[in-house]
């Protein structure tokens, strides 16, 4: 019986190219993201080392981190190398920098721009394959007080009930809102139903002083704002 082919280990590597001492001695930033990946999994297969099984995986997904992060379990499964425990190290690692962006994003704490807004909903809804709709509740001196998914829809829509937009308003005491939701194909064009849900919803802060500040539709890398494009 013939010994297993250790020549892609990680261990027959010189040490500066191993992807956990280099991390040791070079830093998290001189890893490549196929390293850092390789360190999750651990281990490759018998034909691909841990770092080429990572390569692999990323040319899958063009090398976007975010595509990556949308893959499930039983995406991830299909890689020869990749059982159920590395495929759940992988979401899980690529979920913690999702909600730690999302954490930094939350301390600008005061919106001054939609470019402010943007900043802080794109890690939420920026990436996911069906439509949410969020509702950001702000101070008198725009200063986020609470942030709130106030519904999920499928691929091409999702229902917001205005009535619920305006109770929690009135509950945390809120003189400003900005109202928005991602459109998973990628469009950053409003439809008909958001023109009408937007001039809805500023009614109704009219009549409660509670001023509509924006409508954000977002996308991955991009947004669309109804009050940069005059439409507020």
């Amino acid at each position: 019986m013939s010994e297993p082919n250790n020549h892609n280990s990680i261990k027959t590597w010189a040490e500066d190219d191993r992807p956990r001492e280099k991390l040791i001695l070079k830093g998290k930033n001189a890893l490549s993201d196929s390293e850092l990946i390789a360190i999750l999994i651990g281990s490759g297969s018998r034909e691909l080392s841990a770092v080429d099984l990572a390569k692999k995986i990323l040319n899958h997904v063009d090398n976007d981190l975010n595509s990556l992060g949308r893959l499930n379990v039983k995406e991830l499964c299909k890689f020869k190398g990749i059982g159920e425990a590395k495929a759940i190290s992988i979401i899980t690692a690529l979920e913690l920098g999702k909600r730690r962006k999302d954490s930094e994003a939350i301390q600008l704490k005061k919106i001054t721009s939609s470019t402010d807004a943007f900043q802080l909903l794109q890690p939420l809804i920026g990436d996911l394959g069906h439509e949410e709709f969020w509702v950001l509740y702000l101070s008198n001196a725009n200063k986020v007080i609470r942030k709130e998914q106030l519904s999920i829809g499928g691929i091409t829509g999702t229902v917001a009930d205005v009535r619920k937009i305006f109770k929690t308003a009135l509950e945390q005491s809120a003189t400003a809102m900005i109202i928005a939701h991602n459109h998973p194909s990628g469009t950053l064009t409003p439809s008909l139903a958001d023109k009408k849900l937007t001039q809805k919803v500023k009614d109704g802060g009219t009549l409660l002083d509670i001023k509509l500040l924006d409508h954000i539709i977002v996308t991955e890398k991009n947004y669309f704002s109804f009050a940069d494009e005059g439409l507020l």
